[in-house]
């Protein structure tokens, strides 16, 4: 028979340098929730004084983090596991009230935190290796160690596993860190993370996360001298900003997307439109991988047009909650006013609106699915939409749909369809992006793929084994065991 697990409480608090306490700002925070529009919590937030602490509280904890063992590390990653499983309705819940995902999506987020958990189990032991030498008598050594201090910024539209792709390896490998999660996802993107490690039996002061405006405290957490790596996931514009502001430091930037998905001549236009569709319209499109722009062959062009469209239309939309809703809010009025301007703009530049709908909802946020047929320099094309919009551009054959599948400054994520999959591959290979997906969605929920962006969508790579690069440090040591004439 289940435990009964009492709910987490007290989210108007946030952990600094080791204590759950209020943030130090007069300014207060208010969570809403997207769909109902109902007052979640509100709570003080943080100032660059309560940043500066918790980068204190970092520092003074990190030594005594790094030189516990990986076995102990390890352990509290699987108690850690075992809290997500237990507590999977709360959290289901809270992504669901905070972020406005659908129930179907916010399982698969757990699912996907779960899994990233079990892979910082993996990430605990960082061992050393022995490296030859030319010179009679000498050993190489090369030792891997955590960095110290890791800052973590997140974003609202992945708000669990996007902050915990970050922190999890980091502290597993013996960093403390500092999170800023979004304003609009505080619980879901940082609280509820901190919760849980805690319950797990992390020390205090290992993970810290401050609240507050990016406008306020943003510039304060990038520059601070005491965090040697920031790990950023957000906007392009916000993105290009920080190496000025950084200094001397490592940086892993994921930021804005403009996916192509492309259907080829001789692609399996029933897998093509299920995974377009999926890949334009999953949680509202509000994913920095989601496709942008679906990029069809003339050959194929036009009855791939009536399937989708066909398909579109179907989607449930509404609550969030229920069941069946496949598509839910736009997660606040100021981002939907930005979707409906680029369909706006694309309307007036020529592009004709195959499918459309006003919003609705208790908020007037749930937008429903949008179609345009359009060219590769329309708004919706051009740019970063994050909502339910997708611009179908048709290609006079692969070399015109790779040409428009490059010709944008972004290069996250992207698709190819073909019956072929060599000839997939080849394509693929020749896309400007951090991946391509043959035959299959641009949006991945696979842990162990180490995933980042190339042009203005980024800088390193999240994910997978290659996180690890970025938030360790090598040490050489030789050691010249007999004397030697030297060289003088």
């Amino acid at each position: 028979m289940p435990v009964a697990t009492t709910p987490y409480t007290d989210f108007d608090l946030m952990p600094l340098a080791g204590k759950w306490r209020h943030g130090s700002s007069a300014g207060r925070l208010t969570d809403t929730d997207p769909y109902r529009g109902d007052v979640l919590l509100e709570m003080p937030q943080a100032t660059v004084e309560d940043v500066d602490a918790a980068y204190a509280g970092a520092l003074d904890a990190q030594a005594a983090w790094a030189a516990t063992t990986p076995g102990e590390r390890a352990a509290i990653f699987l108690r850690a596991a075992e809290v997500l499983d237990r507590r999977q309705e709360e959290l289901v819940g809270w992504l669901i009230r905070e972020a406005g995902t659908t129930r179907t999506r916010a399982l698969v987020e757990i699912g996907i935190v779960r899994a990233t958990t079990m892979a910082a189990v993996t990430h605990t032991s960082l061992g050393e290796e022995t490296v030859a030498s030319d010179v009679p008598g000498k050993e190489n050594r090369i030792y891997t160690r955590p960095v110290g201090v890791v800052a973590v910024i997140s974003p609202w539209n992945f708000p669990m596993h996007l902050s915990y792709r970050s922190v999890a390896p980091a502290l597993a490998v013996g960093n403390t860190v500092v999170l800023k999660p979004a304003e609009d996802t505080p619980v879901t993107g940082g609280l509820l993370l901190a919760k849980v490690l805690e319950e797990a039996g992390l020390p205090p002061g290992v993970l810290s996360v401050v609240i507050g405006p990016g406008s306020e405290i943003g510039d304060a957490i990038v520059a601070h001298p005491i965090p040697r790596v920031i790990s950023f996931t957000g906007s392009t514009r916000v993105g290009q900003g920080i190496p000025a502001k950084a200094g001397v430091k490592r940086l892993a930037l994921e930021l804005g997307g403009n996916g192509p998905f492309v259907v080829l001549d001789d692609a399996d236009l029933d897998r093509a439109v299920e995974a377009a569709v999926f890949s334009n319209y999953w949680h509202q499109g509000q994913i920095c991988m989601a496709t942008n722009r679906v990029i069809v062959d003339a050959a194929v062009h036009d009855e791939f047009v009536d399937r989708f469209v066909a398909a579109a239309r179907a989607l449930v939309t509404g609550d969030p909650g229920q069941a069946g809703t496949q598509i839910g809010p736009v997660i606040n009025d100021k981002q939907l006013r930005g979707v409906r301007d680029k369909v706006a703009r694309s309307v007036d530049a020529g592009a004709r609106l195959l499918l459309a709908g006003e919003p609705h909802g208790p908020t007037g946020r749930v937008l429903p699915p949008h179609v345009l047929l359009g060219t590769n320099d329309v708004a919706t094309a051009v740019e970063e939409v994050f909502g339910p919009v997708a611009t179908i551009i048709k290609a006079d054959g692969e070399q015109d749909a790779l040409r428009i599948a490059n010709d944008t400054t972004y290069g996250l994520s992207s698709a190819v369809f073909s019956g072929d999959v060599e000839r997939g591959i080849a394509f693929a290979l020749r896309v400007e992006a951090g991946m391509t997906h043959v035959n299959d969605t641009t949006v991945h929920d696979d842990v162990h793929v180490a995933f980042g962006g190339e042009k203005q969508s980024g800088l390193g790579r999240f994910g997978g084994d290659w996180v690890l690069e970025d938030l360790t440090t090598r040490h050489w040591v030789s050691v010249q065991h007999e004397r030697r004439p030297l060289p003088f």
